[in-house]
């Protein structure tokens, strides 16, 4: 037998050697077909033991305790319907004193700050210069009174010579002429004593109004006229005052409404923080048109004022009752919620949940809200805690002393209800 052809000695005689390759590879191929049985079995494991804990027992579902919760009864009582604005104090009368006639300022009749009558005086500006041009005026009149006289005793005269034919007709109509003249110029006369009495008048200022005085805007021994702006003094009318304030157009319907049928609509009238009320009136006027900037309309309203607790130009909170609703269901304002289903209330059931009722809310008072539709009187609605429910969660009332108490169906069997 040839050498080279021996099975056992065929690599002694120049076959070729077996490479790594041919070594390796069936090793390899074998590994990879069992790791994805390793990696299942793996993983099956790892499920039972998660599933399976303590002995193949399945772990207990956790259980939610209640949400403590505050509620109140839906009552049914009257809700007024109010509307609110901010306004400004603003006096009935206002009026600058401003001289009339221009001349030195020699007397004040007030205290700045006090209240006067209507006709007290006020100011007194310095009389002589139109004293002076009273009696001028009084002796013009007197010089042509006496020409007026004279010419209408010579008409007289001459009037009886013409119905003797002894002097000639043109003669008698002139001085008809003459004595109109001196008519005109007595009348004249008269008009220039009476201008210079009435600046003797403007000389003594009076306050056209009853109201308070605010400072004074010169001092004495100045030289007014009656080109000044800024007046001598400013006298406002403090009782009654009036509140100017202004209202959306949408809401012109209701109180056109209201006025129309003969009522008078309260008006109340609260201090800047809105809390404390100053005084109580009524609607007295409204605006003829709107406004186009800001679409609102204007409106006033009167107020008593024996105290002097509105002030003008003070800025108030305004809240006009338009009417009152009667008979509906009122609920804390708290309880209402606003989310996905729309506007809505957490309701407290029988069973100690809560469910989602969806509701109509109406105007506002207060911490009261009145219920339109959707909820009944003596239903419990959530006012507390309600950020913490979704429908169908247990809830537990949380009294206002603090103790809580579990709903009926939560409450063990043999002992009260808390």
């Amino acid at each position: 037998m040839d050498e080279r052809t021996d099975p056992a000695t065929a690599r002694d005689y120049g076959s070729p050697p077996a490479s790594r390759e041919t070594i390796v590879r069936p090793a390899v191929r074998r590994r990879s077909r069992m790791l994805p049985a390793i990696l299942l079995l793996a993983l099956v494991a790892g499920l039972v033991i998660w599933a399976h804990p303590w002995g193949g027992r399945p772990p207990a579902t956790p259980t939610i305790p209640p949400q403590p919760v505050g509620v109140a009864s839906a009552t049914k009582g009257n809700m007024p319907v109010i509307l609110n604005a901010l306004g400004t104090v603003t006096p009935i009368a206002s009026v600058t004193v401003r001289t009339q006639i221009n001349g030195t300022l020699m007397q004040l009749g007030f205290k700045e700050g006090e209240t006067v009558a209507k006709g007290q005086f006020l100011a007194q500006i310095d009389p002589r210069p139109y004293q002076v041009a009273l009696e001028q005026a009084e002796g013009q009149l007197a010089h042509d009174a006496a020409l007026l006289h004279q010419a209408q005793s010579d008409l007289a005269r001459y009037e009886r010579l013409k119905a003797q034919n002894s002097i000639a007709e043109q003669q008698v109509s002139d001085q008809q002429f003459l004595v109109q003249q001196y008519l005109g110029t007595v009348k004249t006369d008269q008009a220039a004593i009476d201008n210079a009495r009435l600046n003797l008048a403007y000389c003594h200022i009076i306050s056209p109004i009853a109201g308070r005085v605010g400072l004074r805007q010169v001092d004495l021994g100045n030289y007014v006229q009656t080109s000044d702006t800024n007046g001598i003094v400013v006298v406002n009318q403090m009782n009654p005052i009036s509140v100017l304030f202004s209202l959306p157009q949408n809401d012109i319907p209701a109180v056109m409404a209201a006025t129309q049928a003969g009522a008078k609509l309260p008006v109340a009238a609260y201090d800047s923080s809105n809390t404390t009320k100053l005084a109580s009136g009524t609607l007295a006027a409204m605006d003829n048109q709107i406004n186009t900037t800001t679409g609102t309309v204007a409106l006033r309203a009167d107020f008593a004022n024996p105290k002097d607790v509105l002030f003008p130009n003070q800025f108030v909170n305004v809240r006009l009752l338009v009417q009152t609703l009667k008979g509906v269901v009122l609920v804390p304002s708290a309880a209402i919620q606003r989310g996905a289903p729309g506007t809505f209330v957490y309701v407290v059931q029988p069973n100690g949940t809560v469910a989602v009722t969806k509701i109509v809310p109406g105007p506002s008072e207060g911490e009261e809200t009145a219920i339109l539709s959707g909820l009944t009187a003596g239903e419990r609605v959530v006012t507390d805690g309600a950020d913490r429910l979704h429908p169908g969660a247990k809830v537990m009332i949380v009294s206002s002393t603090g103790a809580s108490s579990a709903a009926a169906s939560h409450a063990p069997p043999g002992k009260p209800k808390a």
